[in-house]
C-alpha cells in the first residue's frame, strides 16, 4: 500500500471495461433471444448505449465489452454503432467468452470475467481501469470519480449512491469514515441492528452533498475504479465476483474509497424496473433526460424517415423514427422504431418496441391470407400495462391487459411478470384475442 505521488487524472490513462451480464433471468422473456445490455430502451436505444456513451462523454476512448449469453444481437449493435476514426486509438471492442486449451469454463462471475480477459487488457498502456455494468440507466462523468480516486491516493474506488432504509435489502451497503474511506461492506443487509450500524451520520450530509433529512445509506452502484497493479493482484486468486468477494476482501488490505454519486440511477434488473424506467421517460420532467446534449446518449444511426401522425391523439408519449400512427390514442407510452398503430386502437402505459424492418407488401398479403395480422398494432385494439417486444403482430379488435390475472403467468402467446403483460419478440396475437 503506497502513498507515492499519484498519476494524473487525465481520462486517457483510464481503460473502460463493461460487463455484459449473465443470463438475465429476471428480465425474461426480453432476454430470451438477446443479452441484457442489448434490451431496447426508450424506443431507439439499447441499454449498453448508456455506459458506452458515458465513457465517450468522459473522454474514455478505449472500451471493452465482455459478453457471454445470447450475444449475437449485442455484437451486431456494437459493430453497427461505434466506429472510431483511423487517426485515434479509440475503440469499442467485444470480448466474448471463449474456451481455450488452458481454460474450458465460462465466466463464473464479474471478477472471473475480467480475469479471463486480463491478458487483453494488459496489452494496453493504462494506469487505471473502470469496471461498469451494461444494464444500468444513469448519466455520470467518470472523470470526477477518477479525480477523487487519484487525489485521495486510493487503490480502489467504489461508486456509491445514497439510498433510504427501504432500498437497502437488495443492495450492497458500504460504511465509510470521514475521509470517505470504506471500512465495511455488507451485501443485502436484513438485520435491523446491522442496518443501524451502517447508517450515515447526519452531520456528514453537507460534505457528501446529500439533500434532505432522514436515514441514508451508501449503496454500491457496481462501478469500480482500480489501479492497474491492484487489479492484477486482486485477480490473482479464485475470487469470482467483485461485489461479493473482491471488494469485501480488499477493504482491510488496500485504500478503498467511496465516490458518492448524486443523480438518477436505475438498475434495470427486473421487468418492473425496466417498465417503470421507460414510462418515466414520458413524463414532462423525467428523472433521466435524453434531451441533455451536454452529454448525449449515442446509438446506431438508422436514417429512417420522420414519423407520420394521421389524426392521432397523443399525450405524454415518445414516438420514435419511422412510425405511422393512424387515428389512434396513445398515452404514457413508448412507441419504438418503425411501429404501426392502426385506427381506433388505444395504448396506455405501454412499451411498444417497434420492428427491426418494414414488412414488405408481399409479406402482408401472405400473412393476411393465412389469417395472421401484419406487424404492429391492428385496428380497434386496447392495450394497457404491456411490453410488446420487437416484430410482434397484434391483430384487430384485441384487448391486452393484466387486470384480473396473476402476477406471474406463462402462456404460449404471452407472459406476465411483475403484473405486466409481455408479448415476446416475433409474437403473434390473432385478431379478436382477449388477454
Amino acid at each position: 500500500m503506497s502513498l507515492a505521488k499519484p498519476y494524473t487524472s487525465d481520462p486517457k490513462h483510464l481503460l473502460g471495461i463493461i460487463l455484459g451480464g449473465g443470463q438475465g433471468t429476471r428480465l425474461f422473456p426480453l432476454t430470451s433471444e438477446r443479452a441484457k445490455p442489448a434490451v431496447p430502451l426508450a424506443g431507439k436505444y439499447r441499454l449498453v448505449d448508456v455506459p458506452i456513451s458515458n465513457c465517450i462523454n468522459s473522454g474514455i476512448q478505449r472500451i471493452y465489452l465482455l459478453t457471454q449469453f445470447n450475444s449475437a444481437s449485442l455484437h451486431r449493435h456494437i459493430s453497427q454503432s461505434y466506429k472510431f476514426d483511423h487517426f485515434t486509438s479509440g475503440f469499442v471492442e467485444i470480448l466474448a467468452a471463449e474456451q481455450t486449451l488452458a481454460n474450458t469454463s465460462w465466466y463464473q462471475g464479474t471478477a472471473d470475467a475480467v480475469r479471463k480477459n486480463l491478458i487483453h487488457f494488459l496489452n494496453n498502456d493504462f494506469k487505471y481501469a473502470i469496471i461498469l455494468c451494461g444494464d444500468q440507466l444513469y448519466r455520470m462523468d467518470y472523470r470526477r470519480i477518477l479525480a477523487q480516486h487519484v487525489e485521495s491516493y486510493s487503490d480502489l474506488t467504489v461508486a456509491t449512491l445514497p439510498v433510504t432504509r427501504e432500498e437497502t435489502g437488495a443492495l450492497g451497503i458500504m460504511q465509510i469514515d470521514q475521509d470517505r474511506r470504506i471500512n465495511r461492506f455488507v451485501e443485502k443487509p436484513q438485520d435491523p441492528a446491522v442496518l443501524d450500524s451502517l447508517r450515515l451520520h447526519a452531520e456528514w450530509f453537507p460534505q457528501l452533498n446529500i439533500q434532505g433529512e432522514g436515514e441514508y445509506y451508501l449503496a454500491s452502484m457496481g462501478i469500480y475504479v482500480f489501479n492497474r497493479e491492484v487489479l492484477k493482484t486482486l485477480l490473482d486468486s479464485s475470487m469470482a465476483d467483485f461485489g461479493k468477494h473482491i471488494i469485501p476482501a480488499s477493504i482491510n488490505s488496500y485504500r478503498v474509497g467511496a465516490y458518492v454519486f448524486q443523480g438518477y440511477w436505475e438498475d434495470i434488473g427486473t421487468i418492473r424496473n425496466f417498465f417503470e424506467a421507460n414510462l418515466d421517460l414520458t413524463a414532462e420532467l423525467p428523472r433521466f433526460n435524453f434531451f441533455d446534449m451536454t452529454a448525449p446518449i449515442y446509438s446506431r444511426p438508422r436514417f429512417l424517415p420522420p414519423s407520420k401522425i394521421n389524426g392521432a391523439q397523443i399525450d405524454h408519449a415518445i414516438i420514435s423514427e419511422g412510425c405511422i400512427i393512424n387515428h389512434a390514442t396513445i398515452s404514457n407510452s413508448i412507441v419504438g422504431l418503425r411501429s404501426l398503430v392502426d385506427r381506433g386502437s388505444r395504448l396506455s402505459r405501454t412499451v411498444l418496441m417497434g420492428s427491426d424492418y418494414y414488412e414488405s407488401e408481399d409479406s402482408i398479403l401472405q400473412n393476411e391470407a393465412s389469417g395472421r395480422p401484419r406487424m404492429g398494432v391492428g385496428c380497434n385494439t386496447q392495450i394497457e400495462n404491456t411490453i410488446i417486444d420487437k416484430n410482434a403482430r397484434i391483430g384487430n379488435n384485441c384487448t391486452i391487459t393484466p387486470t384480473g390475472k396473476p402476477e406471474s403467468f406463462d402462456h404460449p402467446m404471452y407472459f406476465i411478470r411483475d403484473g405486466i403483460v409481455i408479448i415476446p419478440k416475433n409474437g403473434i396475437i390473432p385478431h379478436n384475442t382477449m388477454i
